[in-house]
Formats: C-alpha cells, structure tokens, sequence
C-alpha cells in the first residue's frame, strides 16, 4: 500500500518550473486594493492629460509641444492596463521592473530638482537704474502679441516708466505661424503704449532664447552694461544662466506673471527647455 501510494504521488505531481506558469493566486486585502487603486489612479492622470492636451490645442498654443500630455496621458492609460492584469504582470521579469522604476524615480528626482531651480527666479525682480531692458519674444497672432508675450511687454513698460533712461531691446523673429517679425510687434505696443521709439532697439531675427541673448548682445555693450531681461517668472532662470554663459557681466531677471491654467505646460516646457540648452551647453 506505502508503495503503491508513492507511485502514485510521484506519477501526478506537477514540476514546479511548470506550475508557475498554470498556478494563480488570487490577489486578496490590502494588496489587491493596493493594484486597484494605482490602476484607477494612472488611468485618471491619463484622462486628465489628454483633455489639457486637448485644452491647450483649443487654447492656439504657438508649439506643438502641447502633444507631449496626449503621449503623456496615453502611457499612463497603457500603465494602468498593465497594472490591472495580474497575468501581464507575472510575465514581466522582475529584472526590467526594477529598472523600469528605478529609472521612473531618476526621472522624478531630476525632475523635480529642475523645477526647483526654475521656481527659484519665480518672483525675480530688478533694480532701478539698468541701462538696457531685453524683452524676449513669444508668440505674436494676428490681432497682436499672445497672452504670454502681452504680460512680458506690460511688465516692461512698468518697468521703462520707472526708469526713463533704460533703453529698450525687444527681441524675436518671425515664426512660421506669425504675421511679423515678434521685435516689429512689441515695438508697436511699447509705441503704443506711451514709450519713445529712440528708447526702442528692434533685434528680428532671432528664433529661440539663446537667439535672443546672443543678437542682442551685439546690440550692447554687455561687459559694463546693466541689463535687465523681461520674460515671464517660468522662463527667467533659464533666460539668465544662457546670459551668463554668454558673457553678460552685470545681468539679472525680471518676471512677468503666466497664464495660470497654462502654466503646467510652461513649466513642463521649461524642464525639457532647461535639459536641452544644459546638454548643448548653453548655461
């Protein structure tokens, strides 16, 4: 009988390397809820990131970055059905998930260190007294600047009224979706706005922020000069460490406000801005 027993447990056993792959256990309490919710969680962030993608399409944003949140929002859409079935997870090595997190929090350590730097020059303010003010260009539609390079100009102009010596450099080019050179429309608006055009100096014919500080620089004398760069509060750390790096001597920031429900574009837009003028070295 003991024989005949054994016989017949060893004849039915399962392997083990085969039972791991036709043997399931179900997912129960704390653990389970845990998958749920960070299934739920994701697919949330996921909507959320397509419809801010649609929000600031809608909105005439002037790049294509706005595309960013829709393969933002389908890679959390992606995650959450990953996160939800148990068999894709079990299938996965646990090697390339640890490396898949590890590099996730990498990206959010570095992430949240350059936003940190970008947010200290928030509510940078200048002193009285510059010789010359640089205006960066933004977006100019149709009907005259966007919303973004309107509170840069306004914020100049308070600025230049304060200050009747500083002179003026407004700077930008004309983009492929722009009317005119973005230089000719702040000058019309600054103009426009009560300022002296002898105080105006027009660059129009840069393309990007390094752009920008490199052509005007030819336009002052950057060693001695005191120069206040107007841009708005997401955009002065970067703006101010590519005029360093360039050999803007006496150089500080001056921040207009943001459009506050664009904001998170911005500062999404900055973080990549900041990575790619630190990798090509322009601060």
């Amino acid at each position: 009988m003991k024989n005949e027993k054994k016989r017949h447990t060893s004849r039915d056993l399962i392997p083990f390397e085969k039972s791991r792959h036709v043997i399931y256990l179900e997912e129960r309490g704390r653990e389970k809820r845990k998958i749920r919710i960070s299934s739920i969680l994701l697919a949330v962030i996921g909507l959320l990131c397509i419809v801010y993608c649609i929000g600031v399409f809608l909105a005439g944003s002037g790049t294509l970055f706005f595309l960013v949140w829709g393969a933002l929002g389908m890679a959390c859409l992606l995650a959450a059905m990953l996160f939800s079935s148990k068999r894709i997870m079990n299938a996965i090595p646990g090697w390339l998930k640890g490396a898949a997190l590890g590099i996730v929090c990498a990206g959010l350590v570095l992430f949240f260190t350059v936003e940190g730097l970008i947010l200290s020059q928030y509510n940078a303010s200048a002193a009285p007294g510059a010789d010359y003010c640089i205006i960066l260009g933004a977006q100019l539609k149709t009907d005259g600047p966007s919303e973004v390079l309107r509170r840069r100009l306004d914020r100049a102009i308070e600025y230049l009224n304060e200050n009747t010596a500083t002179k003026v450099i407004v700077s930008g080019g004309q983009g492929r979706n722009e009317p005119a050179a973005e230089a000719v429309g702040m000058k019309e608006y600054l103009v426009n706005a009560g300022i002296p055009e002898d105080r105006i100096i027009l660059e129009p014919q840069s393309a990007n922020t390094y752009e920008n500080l490199t052509f005007s620089k030819k336009l002052l004398d950057s060693e001695n000069a005191r120069v206040v760069i107007v841009t708005n509060n997401f955009h002065v750390f970067r703006a101010v460490k590519i005029a360093e790096k360039q050999g803007y001597k006496n150089v500080e920031g001056l921040a207009a406000s943001a459009v506050p429900w664009l904001l998170p574009n911005n500062l999404l837009r900055e973080f990549a801005g900041v990575l790619k003028d630190f990798v090509f070295g322009n601060l």
